[in-house]
Parts: C-alpha cells; sequence; structure tokens
C-alpha cells in the first residue's frame, strides 16, 4: 500500500501552472485545519509592503515618495519575519509528528489483538497521515508563494533580493521535508502492518 506519491509529484504540477500561488491546495489544507490559516506566508500583507517600494526603471530609481533604502528594507523585514514564522511553525509540526509517530508505532506493536482497538488505531493513523501529507502541502504552498513575492520585487526594485534570498529559501527547514517524508513513510509501513491480508 503506497498512499504518497513523493514530494516531486506536488513540485511538477507547480511546473505545469495547476497551483496558481497554490490556492486551491491552500483552501484544501485551510478547509481541513482551520487553525492553519494564519500559520502561512502572508503573501498579500507582503504584496501591499511591495508596492510602498519605488520601481527600478531602465537602471534608474524613479522616486515617488518617502526613502527608497527606508521602504526597500521593511520590505525585507517583513519578508524575513514571514520566512521565521513559516519555518518556526513547520520546525514544531515536524517535532510533534515524531512524537506521535512513536506512540501509535509503541501501540501498534503492543495490540491484543482486539478488532476494535486495532480499527481505531487505524483510523488515528489515516487522520494522522493525512495531516502529515497536509503540511507537505503546506510547505510547498509556503515556498511558491515566496518565490512568487521575490520575483515580483525582482522585477520592481531590482534583483538584489532574488540572488540573495533564493540560495538561502532552498536551505530552509520549512522546504527541506526529508525528515517528514520519512514519518510519511514510516505511518505507511505502520498502516501496512494492521491491515488485513486481503486488504488492496
Amino acid at each position: 500500500m503506497e498512499l504518497f506519491h513523493g514530494f516531486s509529484d506536488i513540485l511538477t504540477l507547480i511546473g505545469r501552472g495547476e497551483m496558481k500561488h497554490g490556492k486551491r491546495h491552500r483552501a484544501e489544507v485551510s478547509r481541513s485545519l482551520p487553525q492553519w490559516e494564519r500559520k502561512f506566508l502572508a503573501y498579500k500583507a507582503l504584496k501591499r509592503k511591495l508596492k510602498l517600494t519605488n520601481p527600478n526603471s531602465n537602471g534608474r530609481n524613479r522616486v515617488r515618495s518617502g526613502n527608497l533604502p527606508t521602504q526597500d528594507m521593511g520590505f525585507k523585514q517583513s519578508l524575513n519575519r514571514e520566512i521565521d514564522k513559516v519555518n518556526t511553525f513547520y520546525l514544531d509540526k515536524e517535532e510533534d509528528y515524531i512524537i506521535m509517530l512513536r506512540e501509535l508505532e509503541s501501540r501498534a506493536e503492543n495490540l491484543n489483538g482486539n478488532d476494535e482497538e486495532m480499527l481505531e488505531l487505524r483510523r488515528e493513523l489515516l487522520d494522522f497521515y493525512s495531516e502529515m501529507v497536509m503540511l507537505l502541502h503546506y510547505s510547498v504552498i509556503n515556498f511558491t508563494g515566496l518565490m512568487k513575492i521575490v520575483k515580483k520585487h525582482n522585477k520592481r526594485a531590482g534583483g538584489a533580493v532574488q540572488s540573495s534570498y533564493m540560495p538561502r529559501v532552498l536551505q530552509q527547514p520549512f522546504f527541506s521535508t526529508e525528515l517528514l517524508y520519512n514519518l510519511i513513510r514510516g505511518c505507511e509501513a505502520t498502516l501496512e502492518r494492521l491491515s488485513p491480508p486481503n486488504d488492496p
């Protein structure tokens, strides 16, 4: 039984344009786990902040109002805060999932043959599995939003943010999904052990 088809499949959807800023998947996550709604990258707020920076035209900054370095610094500070927020939430969830998987695996190993208890454990494992997959979507949605807002900044004010941020983005904890991927596989393995012999 293999329920999860891999992180690369979700990234492929982005490449095909089937996840325009992840709106559909974000709606799915928010509907299933509404308490996560405020934990996403605040894309719209960053976009509003970006509009306060002066555009770069023909290599020259056209100053409309205020001070460009101050405005640009404000955008970067907001972007850093959003990245920190997403990282904190993601890492906290990973830590919770490590503990939860150990507890569920321990219960699976100590089942006494009670069918009702086994069915309840399978339901809990499936719910747990679904939430971990949601966290994977959360990672991709935030990465997509971050890429998009940095690209918008690059077009408006030059490439400084893109060149300095993109190497960092690829190393952010919320985009380093190997541990989460392993937890998902571990959950699948436990579900497999609890599946009846004739279960497809």
